[in-house]
């Protein structure tokens, strides 16, 4: 069963990580905007070259799973990260507000039903995590859910992360690989993103005036970010706090993160069996004789 790489940004398993002391720029002496940049080439050539032998192999999927705040990069990282690979292997969902028709089932099955498929990539921007963080913080949204029982404050959160550990065990030891990235933006950065929206016009289709009142809720949502992360990180299904106030150095270690997480499955193309082998020599023999 898979296992999470090391990096300075996984969340620990023992409950101990604190949103306060996770870092939201890098550390000093990183790669500068060029290096990045060149080095990021490398890992998309890396990334695409692994997916393919995934798809070979066709024991594994992938899943990324994007969480973030408003204006963090989560889309501009997804494509950074992701422009080498095969298109016919790597599927993107975005997840916001749910339809009524998704509002009649459970909270997992939306994202269910776009898992990816074995030898594919699949990228949750946004996932089934909403359910544990903006409905947190704005509990007004579970009355829409046609829950069966009376809602108990108390503990509904705890059977949320319940399922979803139950829900992720189940899909990694079915042959589902489960990276999870909280790219973790600054209050101060996201402001001046917001006010980049505002200011260029070619920026101002991406500004929506109900994310600036959502910042009223930041310290509720480092909250239950906090509360997430240390519920539902594990060795199999890991969270990975990515500094995001610099750009290039984030998408560089999503990629290092992704790349390292495939390699170390050591995944090999399959073989050819010996009985279909010995009829290769007799099928080059008979397209190297074809009359043109």
């Amino acid at each position: 069963m898979f296992e999470a790489i090391k990096s300075p940004y996984l969340v620990p398993f023992d409950t101990s990580f604190k949103y306060k002391n996770a870092p939201t720029i890098p550390p000093k002496n990183v790669p500068d905007k060029k290096e990045s940049k060149e080095r990021l080439e490398e890992l998309i050539e890396e990334i695409d070259e692994l997916q393919q032998i995934l798809y070979a192999h066709d024991h594994h999927a992938l899943l990324l799973v994007f969480q973030a705040m408003d204006a963090a990069g989560k889309d501009s990282t997804i494509r950074a990260v992701l422009s080498g690979v095969n298109p016919a292997g790597c599927q993107v969902f975005s997840f916001k507000q749910p339809t009524p028709e998704e509002l009649d089932h459970d909270f997992l099955w939306r994202t269910t039903r776009c898992l990816p498929e074995r030898g594919r990539i699949g990228v949750f921007n946004r996932s089934y995590y909403e359910e544990v963080l903006v409905v947190r913080v704005h509990p007004e949204y579970l009355h829409y859910q046609k829950l069966p029982d009376k809602i108990d404050p108390e503990t509904i959160w705890k059977k949320r992360f319940k399922s979803i550990r139950n829900y992720e065990k189940h899909l990694v030891v079915n042959g589902t690989v489960i990276l999870k990235f909280w790219l973790n933006v600054s209050k101060a950065e996201q402001k001046q993103r917001f006010l980049a929206r505002i200011e260029e016009p070619e920026k101002n289709w991406k500004f929506s005036t109900g994310d600036v009142q959502e910042r009223k809720f930041w310290d509720d949502y480092m909250q239950a970010y906090q509360e997430m992360l240390n519920a539902t990180s594990r060795p199999w299904a890991p969270w990975y706090a990515i500094p995001a106030d610099n750009k290039p150095y984030m998408r560089l270690t999503v990629a290092e993160i992704i790349s390292k997480s495939l390699r170390s499955l050591k995944l090999k193309y399959p073989k050819v069996d010996a009985a279909e082998k010995a009829k290769f020599k007799e099928m080059q023999e008979l397209l190297l004789n074809e009359k043109e």
